[in-house]
C-alpha cells in the first residue's frame, strides 16, 4: 500500500502539470538485459545533490535529479526521510516521502520547506502540499539562504555587467559582434556580460519575500566566484546581523593571473563590510602579468599574512566568535594546499588548524563546543573524516576506500552528522555517521538511490597497489577489475591518466569517467596516483609544476609497466591510454613517447600545443604558475624552455598509434582548437583517428544524449583496437 501510495503521489504531480509544461522525470524502475552496466543504465540513475536535516533532527530533505536519455532534459525532485532508517534493512522506497519537483532544500522549522524552483524560492510542507512562491523575480533566483532569524534571505542574482564587453549600441539590436576591452570576457562556457551578485532580501509576515538591497551595490565583482561557486561562499552570523561572503575584487587582466580572493564581513544595519583577509591600507604589489607568481613580490613570505591565494566559504561557529573558511597561502596557485584558517572576531587572531594535515581540506563543519571542526580531506586516494580543534589537533575518524562529501550536524549534536559517500561501484548515497572519541562509531546507509539498478549488476572489485617509481619513490595505483573477473584470463587494459593537473585518483563516481562501466565492457583499469596528485603530501604535489613531462609521464609509465609485469592478467599486447584535461594532455604527449606500448589513445578537451594555450585560456593565472613565463619572454626561465620545448605537438612526428579526440567547442578553458589541431596533424600524417566535436559542450559533457554519445563512441573505439 505504501509503495502505491507513492507511485499515485508520483502521477498526481505529473498530472498536475499545466499543458505548457513537460512531465515530471522521476525514478524508472529499469529492468537490465544482462548484468553489465551500459551508458543508458548509467544515465537511467539519480544523481543526489543538495540536502538539508531537519531542526528536530529526525528528517531529511534531500534533492534527486533523473535524466531522459529520449527527451535529452533532466529534472530534481525533493524527498524526505527519516534520518535513522537503515536503507540496506528497510524498505527504502517505504520510508521515503515523494515532495515534488524542486532542488536545494531548506527546512523552516520541523514541518515547512524552502526550495527553489524555476529560479524562484517557493515554500511547501513537509508532504509536499501547500506549495506557495515566495519571490516574484523573473526566475533569477540563482540560490538563496535564510538568516537564522528568517527574518531576511540573501538571494543570488545576475546584474549587467559591461566593463570588458561594451554593451551593444541601442539602435543595433540585432547585432551579434561584441567590443571587448580586456581579458576575462569569458570565462568557463560564457561570454561576461553579466555578473552574480548577493540581495539581502526581507520575508514578510505572509512569507512573501521583498528586495532590500544589494551587498555589492555598484562593484563590479562577483559574489559568488565564477564559475564554481554556489551559495556556500555566503554565511549568515547566528545573530543574522551580519553577512561573511567570499569575493575577489578584481576585474579585467587582473583577475585573469589572479586567485587571490578574500572573506568580507558585512554589517546589515550599517551597510559596510569589513576585509577579515587584508587590513584595509593593504595595498597589493606590483605584479608581472606574463610570469608566474611564484617568485614575485605578492608572494614574499612578509605578504603571506595577508592572504594573497584563494579564501572562500566561511562559517560562523556556534556563538558567533569565531569564523573559519577555507584558505590558500600564494596567489596565482590553484592548487595550493587549502587549509582551515580560524579567526578570532574578538582578537582578530587568525590560524591554522590543519597545518599537520599534509593535503587539501574540502569541506567542513563546526561542532556545537565551539572549538571543534569536523572537516573531510584526500589522502592516500580516499576522501575520509577527520577531526581538528583551535589548537590544531587532528585526528583521522573514518578509514574507508571510498570517498565521503558534504557533512551537516544532526540535531546539534557535537557526536552525530549527516554525509554523502559514494566509491568506484556505489554513486552517492547519504549514511548517518556517528563519532565517538577519536573513531566512528557506527555508519548507518540512509539513502539507497539506485540500489533497485546495482542489485542487477555483477560487482567489480578494485584494490590499491604500490609499485616504485623511477626516482626511487613509491607510487599508489588502484587496480579496477572487470565483474566476472578470472585471474586466469588475460584482459585489455586501459592506463587512465587524471586531469587537475592536480586533482585526486581517489574513489569517484563519475557519470562520463566512470571506472566500473569501463570494466564492465571487459577492461582492467590502471589508475595511478602520479607526480602532483593530492594526498601525498606537498612536495609530491608540488613536482608537476613547471614539469609536465617528467617525472609525471615517468609515473605513468611505471605504473602501467608494473602492471604488465607484476599481474598476470594484464595483457601488454592490448593496452590503451585514455584521460581527460592534463589527463587529454598526457595522452597527447604519450602518444609520441610510449615506445609502441599503446594500441590506442582516447584524449578529451587535452592541451595539445601549448604555446597556444598560454593565451587561449580564459585563466592566465593557471598557464604562468605552470609554464612559469609567457612564451615570447626573453630569458625565461628552465621550466619554461622545458614546458614549451616538450609541448605534444611538436612530437606528431613520432605518432604510429590510433587517436580519439574529442572536445567541446564551448571550453574556453581548453579551447576546441587544441583537440582540432591534435585530430588535423593525426590524420594528415596518415594516423587512424576520429574527432568527437560538441558545439553544444564546454569542458564537461552535461546533456543526456551527448552522454550516451560520448560512452558509445568511446567503447567502440577502445573495441576497434583492443578486441
Amino acid at each position: 500500500m505504501k509503495r502505491l501510495a507513492f507511485l499515485l503521489s508520483v502521477i498526481a504531480i505529473m498530472t498536475a502539470c499545466t499543458k505548457d509544461q513537460k512531465p515530471v522525470i522521476t525514478r524508472s524502475d529499469i529492468q537490465l538485459q544482462s548484468d553489465t552496466l551500459t551508458p543508458e543504465a548509467l544515465w537511467a540513475m539519480g544523481r543526489i545533490g543538495a540536502y538539508a536535516v531537519s531542526p528536530d533532527g529526525k528528517r531529511v530533505a534531500y534533492q534527486v535529479t533523473y535524466y531522459s536519455v529520449k527527451e535529452n532534459r533532466s529534472n530534481t525532485i525533493i524527498y524526505v526521510r527519516p534520518v535513522n532508517s537503515d536503507a540496506s534493512t528497510d524498505n527504502s522506497k517505504d520510508k521515503e516521502t515523494f515532495l515534488g519537483p524542486g532542488s536545494d532544500p531548506v527546512w523552516l522549522d520541523n514541518n515547512k520547506l524552502a526550495f527553489a524552483s524555476k529560479g524562484e524560492i517557493w515554500t511547501m510542507n513537509a508532504k509536499g502540499k501547500s506549495r506557495k512562491q515566495v519571490t516574484k523575480t523573473g526566475g533569477e533566483v540563482q540560490g538563496f539562504i535564510f538568516a537564522p532569524d528568517q527574518k531576511r534571505v540573501i538571494i543570488i542574482k545576475a546584474v549587467p555587467y559591461h566593463d570588458i564587453i561594451q554593451e551593444r549600441p541601442a539602435d543595433l539590436p540585432q547585432s551579434t559582434g561584441r567590443v571587448i576591452t580586456d581579458l576575462m570576457y569569458r570565462h568557463w562556457d560564457h561570454y561576461v556580460e553579466s555578473i552574480p551578485h548577493p540581495f539581502v532580501c526581507s520575508v514578510n509576515g505572509d512569507g512573501s519575500i521583498a528586495e532590500e538591497f544589494d551587498i555589492l551595490e555598484g562593484q563590479p565583482f562577483e559574489s559568488p566566484m565564477e564559475p564554481f561557486g554556489g551559495i556556500e561562499q555566503l554565511a549568515w552570523s547566528p545573530d543574522s546581523k551580519s553577512i561573511a561572503y567570499t569575493c575577489r575584487t578584481k576585474t579585467g587582466l587582473a583577475y585573469s593571473i589572479s586567485t587571490d580572493s578574500d572573506i568580507f564581513l558585512f554589517d546589515i544595519e550599517t551597510r559596510k563590510a569589513k576585509n577579515l583577509c587584508k587590513p584595509e591600507d593593504y595595498v597589493e604589489p606590483d605584479i608581472e602579468p606574463s610570469k608566474t607568481m611564484k617568485n614575485q613580490a605578492v608572494n614574499d613570505p612578509g605578504n603571506l599574512a595577508n592572504n594573497p591565494g584563494y579564501d572562500q566559504n566561511p562559517k560562523f561557529s556556534p556563538d558567533g566568535r569565531y569564523i573559519a573558511w577555507l584558505s590558500m597561502q600564494r596567489n596565482g596557485y590553484e592548487a595550493d594546499r587549502q587549509r582551515l584558517c580560524v579567526l578570532d572576531l574578538k582578537t582578530n587572531e587568525k590560524r591554522y588548524v590543519t597545518e599537520s594535515f599534509d593535503s587539501n581540506v574540502d569541506d567542513f563543519i563546526w561542532a556545537p563546543d565551539n572549538n571543534t571542526l569536523y572537516y573531510i580531506g584526500v589522502w592516500h586516494a580516499t576522501v575520509n573524516l577527520y577531526r581538528t580543534n583551535l589548537e590544531g589537533q587532528v585526528a583521522q575518524l573514518t578509514s574507508d576506500q571510498a570517498d565521503w562529501g558534504a557533512l551537516q550536524l544532526v540535531n546539534g549534536k557535537s557526536n552525530c552528522l549527516l554525509m554523502e559517500r559514494h566509491d568506484f561501484f556505489h554513486p552517492a548515497d547519504l549514511y548517518l555517521v556517528s563519532v565517538l572519541d577519536d573513531s566512528v562509531a557506527e555508519e548507518i546507509r540512509v539513502t539507497a538511490e539506485n540500489d533497485h539498478i546495482l542489485s542487477q549488476l555483477a560487482p567489480g572489485s578494485c584494490e590499491p597497489r604500490w609499485c616504485p617509481t623511477t626516482d626511487g619513490q613509491q607510487l599508489l595505483y588502484w587496480i579496477i577489475k572487470p565483474p566476472h573477473f578470472d585471474p586466469t584470463k588475460k584482459y585489455p587494459t586501459l592506463l587512465f591518466c587524471e586531469g587537475g593537473p592536480q586533482s585526486p585518483v581517489s574513489q569517484f563516481w563519475s557519470y562520463r569517467w566512470n571506472f566500473y562501466i569501463m570494466a564492465s565492457q571487459g577492461y582492467v583499469i590502471i589508475a595511478p596516483n602520479r607526480r602532483g596528485l593530492p594526498g601525498f603530501g606537498q612536495e609530491w604535489l608540488e613536482e608537476i609544476s613547471g614539469d609536465w613531462t617528467g617525472q609525471c609521464m615517468n609515473d605513468y609509465l611505471a605504473a602501467i609497466d608494473d602492471a604488465c609485469d607484476s599481474l598476470p592478467y594484464v595483457d601488454r599486447d592490448r593496452l590503451g591510454a585514455v584521460g581527460a584535461s592534463f589527463g587529454g594532455f598526457s595522452v597527447y604527449y604519450l602518444a609520441g613517447h610510449h615506445d609502441k606500448r599503446f594500441k590506442c589513445f582516447i584524449s578529451h578537451d587535452g592541451a595539445f600545443n601549448l604555446e597556444a594555450m598560454y593565451t587561449e585560456t580564459e585563466e592566465n593565472w593557471f598557464s604562468n604558475w605552470e609554464y612559469d613565463d609567457a612564451y615570447w619572454n626573453k630569458g625565461r626561465t628552465a621550466n619554461a624552455d622545458r614546458t614549451y620545448r616538450n609541448s605534444p605537438h611538436l612530437f606528431v612526428d613520432q605518432w604510429d598509434t590510433p587517436i580519439l579526440c574529442i572536445h567541446g567547442e564551448k571550453d574556453y578553458r581548453i579551447n576546441a582548437t587544441q583537440g582540432m589541431s591534435a585530430f588535423n596533424a593525426a590524420r594528415m600524417k596518415g594516423i587512424e583517428a576520429e574527432l568527437l566535436l560538441y558545439p553544444d559542450e564546454n569542458h564537461w559533457v552535461l546533456k543526456p544524449q551527448n552522454g550516451i554519445l560520448w560512452q558509445r563512441t568511446y567503447f567502440n573505439w577502445l573495441a576497434r583496437w583492443l578486441k
